[in-house]
């Protein structure tokens, strides 16, 4: 009212504005709100004010978005593969058609539980995995469960014996021994530290370690857990590049190792033994947690061989024994965030990956971190021929294809492979030769790559053999005693020890006798026996009828530890699986008669309350717990130890080759199928 008694002053409306004034402020304010609302499209994903406006993306539980990685072709997200083991219902749902197709096809029933939170938001958002917006990608790909089972030669559990006469049977009431020791590892890794990478059974919680995720420390070779600081009330456990060291004088130090990795490292390799062993509830609680969360959008630097073996093994083995395609599509998304390793000079894997950055780097122990190891790049070939054939994706076959390429051009001393090479200029760094840790799996992926290509990967064969000459020249020694046993070689030195990571040896030599000249066949036959018998020794000469990290045979003293940062027993398998391999090719009741004295031998001195623990020393009757219960105990230990005892059509090796994780990964039966596999 003021503004209309001022003289002169006409207002052009009642808002007091002239036309074009308000044409301006009209076409500001319209500025404004489409500036406004623009920018939310520039907001971190994380904003909430982006999630308040834009509706998020749908999501498969378990299977979330992961950036590409650069270069490389995203997995397609796809329609299930004709009649693949059912998907779990909605949470709530219990469909019967569902239940009766599983029940029908290998006696699993699906088993509900109750609806959470968590369940509800995504059963509404959607529980298919066709209900998942697919990706472009160059070559389009599908995956034939049904024809993949189709071709195996034998049920994946075996023929079904007489149940009347089996339960009489002293043979199946020790099979069901170890099947409870699974279910007691797995229920107390279930209350104290799920979703943990591993259990620690005295203090009752879990451990999440550095090789998966963390910024230090390095891996194992088969199972081991070098390079790791691990820290708990009782005692610490210092492990300086391959050797384990106790350290009692640091009691009640506690350590932390920064997060941000992979998780549920134990849920991943029980995958298959909780199947084998038909706990079918407990594979349903494993199952779940992978669907809901196994999450790949993780930080931090992790093992590229560690990974492949635990995590890419157990998620590859759970698929081919069920057909869920959630294992399928996060064994081929976590194979890409282990490709940057290879971005080097010679496309040598370097054995570290950082998941964030993408970048790659060696253990700083490994001759001034310069090196990749034999036994980490040498391990990657199942695997990775798996990926490739699961995602139609050849990039992944090529990269070991090529290590093969770099392997057969370096010169070999004596026809020996040295555990350090150069991934830059291709060439070894070190002359130090084991069969055990550093080297180990090497030597077995050769043996395997053949049988797993259906016998028609000759390069694999020949360099198998090749290298199994040589390590019979140089390398094979007998005792006074008359032990046969693997020696170390350092530049023509050996040293006169074998470790309980090359027990597996003898298994192996078991496995390619078959396949050798026919004039060598019985021969590896009787040297598998011996160096299984030595394995045997160094656990019978102990007090606690396991056996040590090391032993060595000098001194006059043989098949035993020599110092105490040797003598003690983390939960290894390579003993047994040696005793399987044997059983399987002789039927010698020794093997089980041996098998089952390992069985009594955990229960009594690594059995606690709350889980199975290693032993400090195993010549000590009196046990001093190491407060650790490996992964690689449910995966390989009670696995070997079930097979042993089981008929050998279970998970037969017609069909199945184990990873060196004891992931068993299916033979090529079809020229049609895989095809990257069958040339090599």
């Amino acid at each position: 009212m003021l503004m209309r008694k001022v003289p002169g002053f006409v207002p052009a409306s009642s808002w007091g504005l002239r036309l074009p004034q308000k044409f301006l402020f009209l076409l500001f304010l319209s500025g404004l709100v489409t500036l406004c609302f623009g920018a939310l499209f520039l907001l971190p994903h994380s904003s909430r004010l982006k999630r308040l406006f834009l509706a998020p993306r749908t999501k498969q539980p378990g299977l979330e978005v992961v950036p590409d990685v650069a270069g490389y072709p995203p997995v397609q997200e796809q329609e299930p593969p004709p009649n693949p083991a059912p998907a779990a219902p909605a949470a709530g749902e219990d469909d019967p058609s569902n239940r009766a197709n599983q029940l029908r096809r290998n006696g699993w029933p699906r088993r509900t539980r109750p609806t959470r939170p968590r369940e509800e938001a995504t059963a509404a958002r959607g529980n298919s995995i066709a209900a998942l917006r697919p990706r472009e990608r160059s070559v389009p790909f599908s995956f034939d469960f049904n024809a993949f089972q189709s071709r195996l030669h034998h049920p994946v559990l075996g023929t079904r014996p007489d149940e009347s006469k089996e339960h009489q049977s002293r043979v199946h009431a020790q099979k069901e021994k170890i099947k409870e020791m699974m279910q007691f590892a797995w229920q107390s890794y279930k209350h104290y530290a799920m979703g943990k990478n591993e259990l620690r059974p005295l203090t009752k919680d879990g451990y999440e370690g550095n090789m998966f995720g963390s910024h230090e420390g390095p891996p194992r070779s088969r199972g081991g857990v070098a390079g790791e600081r691990q820290c708990h009330k009782q005692s610490v456990i210092l492990l300086v590049g391959w050797d384990m060291l106790w350290q009692p004088s640091l009691e009640n130090t506690i350590c932390h190792t920064e997060p941000g990795g992979l998780s549920g490292v134990t849920i991943i390799d029980s995958l298959d033994t909780l199947y084998l062993m038909e706990l079918k509830e407990e594979f349903q609680e494993a199952k779940a947690w992978v669907e809901e969360s196994f999450h790949l959008n993780v930080s931090g630097e992790a093992s590229l061989f560690e990974v492949n073996i635990r995590y890419i093994g157990g998620l590859l083995s759970a698929f081919y024994l069920t057909g869920e395609e959630v294992f399928r599509i996060k064994a081929i998304k976590l194979g890409q965030k282990l490709l940057p390793a290879f971005n080097t000079p010679t496309g040598i894997p370097k054995g570290v990956v950082n998941f964030k950055s993408g970048s790659n780097g060696s253990w700083g122990w490994a001759t001034a971190g310069s090196s990749s190891i034999l036994a980490e790049f040498g391990s990657l070939h199942l695997e990775f021929l798996h990926l490739t054939e699961l995602s139609g994706d050849q990039v992944f076959a090529e990269k070991v294809r090529n290590i093969r390429k770099v392997l057969q051009k370096i010169d070999k001393p004596f026809g020996l492979y040295p555990n350090f090479l150069s991934p830059v200029s291709g060439n070894w760094v070190q002359h130090h030769v084991s069969v055990g840790g550093l080297g180990d799996s090497f030597y077995e992926y050769l043996i395997k790559s053949w049988l797993m290509s259906a016998k028609t990967d000759m390069e694999a064969k020949n360099m198998y053999y090749e290298a199994l000459e040589a390590i019979e020249t140089y390398l094979l020694n007998v005792s006074p005693g008359g032990l046969t046993y693997i020696a170390e070689w350092r530049g023509g030195i050996l040293d006169h020890k074998m470790g309980h990571l090359a027990c597996f040896s003898g298994g192996m030599i078991a496995l390619g006798a078959e396949d050798a000249k026919e004039e060598k066949r019985a021969h590896y036959r009787e040297l598998a026996a011996q160096i299984t018998k030595t394995c045997h020794e160094s656990y019978a000469r102990s007090d606690t009828k396991l056996g040590p990290e090391a032993f060595w045979f000098n001194s006059g003293r043989e098949a035993v530890a020599s110092q105490l940062s040797e003598s003690y027993y983390i939960l290894r398998p390579e003993v047994v699986e040696s005793y399987m391999y044997l059983w399987r090719q002789t039927h010698d009741p020794i093997y089980r008669e041996w098998g089952w004295e390992v069985v009594m031998a955990l229960e009594k001195y690594c059995r606690t309350e709350g889980g199975f623990s290693g032993i400090q020393d195993v010549y000590s009757s009196i046990p001093s717990h190491d407060n650790k219960q490996q992964s690689f105990f449910l995966a390989e230990t009670l696995k070997y130890l079930y097979l042993l005892f089981s008929e050998d059509d279970v998970l037969s090796q017609e069909d199945w080759v184990f990873n060196t994780e004891a992931h068993p990964l299916p033979v090529n039966h079809s020229d049609s199928s895989g095809r990257a596999r069958g040339r090599h």
